[in-house]
């Protein structure tokens, strides 16, 4: 007999910010890659009692689900992404996303580069004569939010109040109690709060002098002849502030992080320079940004010869599918060589990550500029890394790096 549940609680609601209880020590969630191999060799597709939430975790029932809309929806919840296209079905996600595609065209992005160059060498330069660095607050931090403020038209003086909440907004419960998610719902609520009443000011400034912005742009369009709401307005905002900002973040902190595990691959790399947008998209396979992806059944649907019913959470497990052995010769293994690289780490379908082309762009013009600059870049010893507390995402709080200079 099929198990009825009903999935109505605000624990369910943040299914995918609870950790998974084989996942729960810093050491695996700095390595959760063997863990991930087991549970999709055993339990493919299972139901979490403690999480209730259903977790999936091969590539092709990961594929079938991000693919299937009409069956599972991004809908979901109450949270700091709610009304925004991440959490939209057809037919408004289909025309908000034309709408705000209009930002990420290839020429809109390519006019990028020389901005990103710019700011990637005034970053480097701050620490060059130091030898030492940390990664995530010198570079991989403040690029892209430099790059998504200048987007939107923020001020340069409110950029590091910008890192800050964008941190808190995908922060996730440091365990599965009830304790600890009210904690994390609270900075959440507080941090949105905060962002939305920031945009607002801005959004009121613009409405009466436009400027070359993303915002102003937004203000200006139309859906079917009307106008986007204030809220449309402001869950855009937020959203490119959290998903483009950590995401870039983590791409290319993980890239670096990697690179001086395997020394190989880093002089690879920087004798090669040609392969380093190769580099990128293992970097994506092997170490994801965001390692998970959260979806709703709209109907009763068999996934992996399991039932799910109508309105449950689903949770598909990106950095599980990435190394699944069915879909990638050696997963295990990170190789620059690769051919086909079909990862899932900016997602898939209707939903594919609207920024995919700028984080890709910015990671690229990041690790050219850093190999070029520096002969060697290694980690500090005796420095212990700290995952972020998030279960969703895949990255460290900080690495520190040691470097001389080419």
């Amino acid at each position: 007999m099929t198990q009825v549940r009903n999935s109505t609680s605000a624990v369910e609601q943040y299914a995918n910010l609870i950790p998974m209880s084989e996942i729960a020590s810093n050491a695996d969630q700095l390595f959760p890659f063997p863990i991930f191999n087991s549970l999709r060799q055993k339990t493919p597709v299972r139901y979490d009692e403690a999480r209730s939430c259903w977790d999936v975790f091969r590539y092709e029932d990961v594929h079938y689900i991000l693919k299937n809309p009409k069956l599972f929806s991004s809908e979901r919840g109450s949270g700091t992404l709610q009304g925004s296209i991440l959490t939209m079905d057809p037919p408004r996600h289909t025309k908000m996303r034309n709408l705000v595609n209009k930002a990420f065209t290839p020429k809109a992005v390519k006019d990028l580069k020389n901005k990103i160059e710019e700011v990637t060498l005034y970053l480097l330069d701050q620490v060059n004569e130091k030898g030492t660095m940390d990664l995530v607050h010198n570079l991989a931090g403040p690029l892209p939010v430099i790059i998504i403020a200048e987007l939107l038209g923020v001020p340069a003086k409110d950029r590091d109040l910008f890192k800050t909440y964008s941190d808190v907004l995908v922060a996730g419960a440091k365990d599965n109690s009830n304790e600890a998610f009210q904690r994390m719902a609270q900075k959440r609520k507080e941090g949105s709060e905060f962002i939305k009443e920031y945009f607002k000011k801005i959004i009121l400034e613009r409405k009466v002098n436009p400027e070359e912005d993303l915002i102003s742009l937004l203000l200006a369009a139309k859906i079917d002849g009307e106008k986007l709401t204030e809220e449309e307005v402001l869950s855009f905002c937020v959203l490119l502030l959290v998903a483009g900002n950590e995401t870039t973040t983590n791409l290319i902190t993980n890239a670096v992080r990697y690179m001086t595990e395997d020394k190989n691959i880093q002089e690879q790399a920087r004798t090669n320079l040609p392969l380093i947008p190769k580099l990128v998209e293992e970097t994506l396979r092997f170490y994801p940004p965001i390692q998970a992806i959260g979806r709703v059944t709209k109907e009763q649907v068999k996934v992996g010869g399991k039932t799910i019913q109508k309105g449950e959470q689903v949770i598909c497990w990106v950095a599980s599918a990435n190394r699944d052995e069915q879909k990638f010769a050696e997963p295990d293994r990170f190789t620059l060589e690769r051919k086909l690289n079909p990862h899932l780490s900016f997602g898939f379908g209707i939903h594919f990550c609207l920024g995919a082309p700028l984080a890709r762009l910015e990671a690229e013009v990041a690790l050219v500029t850093l190999l070029s600059t520096f002969a060697k870049l290694e980690g500090v010893k005796g420095t212990e890394l700290e995952a972020i507390p998030s279960p969703f995402v895949f990255g460290v709080k900080r690495l520190p790096l040691k470097f001389t200079r080419q």
